[in-house]
């Protein structure tokens, strides 16, 4: 079986950062994932800072060489007028989908990182394209929506943290 990975990199950081409190490591995932089949493609879908910042400079060098192809955007800082914050924000999910779609002769599953809600359309629509899905995310970060789509494929992170934990 072909599959493609689509790993939403601010969902995923946020997930493990303050859900599980632990960390994956990248490689490892996708040598889990390898049960499943042939990986044609990995994508990691991640803001950058401009200029980014040493620390995030050498991951997003260490991800190619683990097997990811990277797909980035530049970090925009937005003003929120109610906290009287700045935020920092880089939208990749439209980016996740597209990639999904014009890819989609390229493999048999596609397996998305993330907890996203705003994905739940996208695999119903892989689904009716013939398509197997998994969703790998951890508890209280996956949206209900994309819980309930995934059904019987979705893998909780802190199950199979002893085979993808740093």
């Amino acid at each position: 079986m072909k599959i493609s990975v689509f790993v939403d990199g601010a969902n995923f950081f946020f997930m493990q950062k303050e859900g599980l409190q632990w960390f994956a490591d990248p490689k490892k995932i996708l040598d889990y994932i390898e049960q499943y089949g042939d990986i044609e493609d990995a994508f990691y879908y991640i803001g950058r800072d401009a200029p980014p910042d040493a620390r995030q400079d050498a991951f997003l060098k260490a991800l190619p060489t683990m097997g990811y192809s990277l797909v980035t955007k530049q970090i925009k800082t937005i003003f929120d007028s109610k906290t009287g914050r700045n935020k920092k924000k880089a939208n990749l999910d439209i980016e996740i989908v597209l990639d999904m779609f014009n890819t989609i002769e390229h493999y048999d599953m596609a397996i998305l990182i993330s907890g996203d809600g705003d994905f739940e359309r996208a695999l119903r629509l892989l689904k009716a394209r013939g398509k197997k899905y998994m969703v790998i995310a951890t508890e209280h970060f996956v949206a209900r929506e994309l819980r309930d789509v995934a059904g019987r494929h979705y893998v909780d992170l802190k199950d199979i943290k002893n085979q993808i934990e740093k």
